[in-house]
């Protein structure tokens, strides 16, 4: 088994930097959102743009481009420093003078008729080039029907909606870091990385190897499960011989997540990407609610796995041994369980569902090298709130903390901001209440 962890690792590590060369060389018009207007003049530095009507369905299913509209780009402190227009497929491709931030402006005036700004979209997109030499694309989606106007509630339903399915993402991600730490009592700081493995996996397979988005999610996942496995065998169980209190294993673990980070950005680089297919599609109005296909699957995905894991826990052998092992190792350990085995399938278990939650946040929006480490505040939250092993304390909080974090801007926090909800839940929760919700009083000492 150690044998075949080993082989994969190799191809991991072999393929990555093949991703990262094949994505550099593809041409713009080969990119699934690159422009297809050719190569930008200069060295090749630039900002592509593809815009889309929301409103609109185009005929293939997703959301109409919106063609003959001029966009101009400035630095961040306002100098204008290209212009643009974009083509039939709505796209532009506007040369920069080097990486940095910069700010995408469109002309309203040259919106086509019947398509206009409403009060809650803004003409403005801000794009980072990041790599000398190399274009940065990003979707603005923008445009919308004159006649769809979205009062106070259709927003507030749609952040709603929002909340859910961004706090069922993290639902999967804090059910793992649960899992891992009632078996172990480990507080896991490398469990962000965990989350992108699986989205990295998902675009090594689907865009090197040309696997369909769906299967390539599943083999990221079983790749996951098996990243656990060889964490446990390789770093884990060996600290664990050793005697290794928890706190030296906890910088252990921050250590460990600023090493993988360093390796997802050296192989996959700072781009954020996207996948061959579901990066954009056009919402269907279920009554007050708008969801996409890819939205309504990762709904059913979400739901059905934890539904299913939790019942594992509750009803299986697998699920008391946790219990047990959880409650107190030595007793299990002295009773004839095997605890070791336990807590090697709580990371298997734990950092599948990890890589589960990768997955679904590369559907629902783009992969970057730091995705999951920008999840890992609302992670710790979430179950700090609910109560760090229990289970439905996960789900509880993950479900708040999605909410939180979506509907605050309807209610006028900033968008920038809108993560620091979860950094106070965080220290109130632990001032308050340092259990959690559901978890349990425990003295110390």
């Amino acid at each position: 088994m150690s044998r075949l962890i080993a082989w994969l690792v190799v191809m991991v590590a072999l393929a990555l930097p093949t991703a990262a060369y094949a994505d550099e060389t593809t041409s713009p018009s080969e990119s699934p959102s690159a422009p297809a207007t050719g190569t930008p003049p200069g060295d090749g530095t630039a900002v592509g743009v593809t815009l889309t009507n929301e409103s609109e369905k185009g005929e293939d299913g997703n959301p109409a481009p919106i063609p003959g509209v001029t966009l101009t780009v400035s630095e961040a402190e306002g100098e204008a420093v290209g212009e643009g227009v974009t083509d039939e497929a709505g796209q532009a491709l506007i040369p920069v003078p080097s990486s940095g931030k910069y700010v995408v402006e469109l002309d309203e005036d040259t919106l086509p008729e019947g398509v206009e700004l409403d009060s809650s979209t803004s003409n403005r997109l801000e794009i980072t080039v990041l790599i000398q030499g190399s274009p940065t694309y990003g979707i603005f989606p923008i445009g919308v029907q004159a006649s769809d106007t979205r009062g106070f509630a259709q927003e507030l339903a749609d952040s709603i909606v929002a909340g859910l399915r961004i706090g069922l993402i993290i639902a999967l991600a804090a059910l793992g870091l649960n899992l891992i730490f009632g078996a172990t009592g480990l507080t896991n700081f490398s469990h962000g990385e965990l989350i992108t493995f699986g989205g990295i996996i998902t675009y090594l397979f689907d865009q090197t190897f040309g696997v369909p988005v769906i299967l390539a999610g599943v083999l990221a996942v079983i790749v996951s499960g098996f990243f656990g496995y060889a964490q446990d065998r390789l770093l884990w169980r060996p600290l664990r011989g050793r005697g290794t209190g928890l706190i030296a294993m906890m910088i252990v673990s921050i250590g460990f997540g600023l090493f993988l980070r360093s390796v997802y950005q050296y192989f996959f680089s700072s781009s954020t990407r996207s996948l061959s297919e579901y990066t954009t599609q056009a919402r269907q109005e279920y009554g007050f609610l708008r969801l996409a296909d890819k939205e309504i699957a990762i709904f059913a995905i979400a739901i059905i796995t934890i539904t299913v894991v939790c019942v594992a826990l509750m009803r299986t052998r697998f699920g008391k041994a946790m219990r047990a092992v959880s409650d107190n190792p030595a007793l299990s350990a002295s009773s004839g369980m095997r605890v070791d085995t336990v807590i090697r399938n709580a990371w298997i278990l734990g950092t599948a569902l990890s890589g589960l939650s990768g997955v679904l946040l590369a559907v629902n929006s783009q992969i970057n090298f730091q995705s999951g480490f920008k999840l890992l505040l609302m992670v710790f939250a979430a179950v700090t709130l609910g109560g760090l092993g229990t289970i439905w304390g996960a789900l509880f909080g993950s479900i708040v903390i999605g909410l939180m974090v979506e509907v605050g801007p309807v209610f006028g926090v900033p968008s920038s901001i809108k993560e620091v909800g979860a950094l106070v839940v965080l220290i109130l929760i632990l001032l308050i209440r340092p259990q959690g919700i559901l978890g349990r009083r425990e003295r110390v000492g």
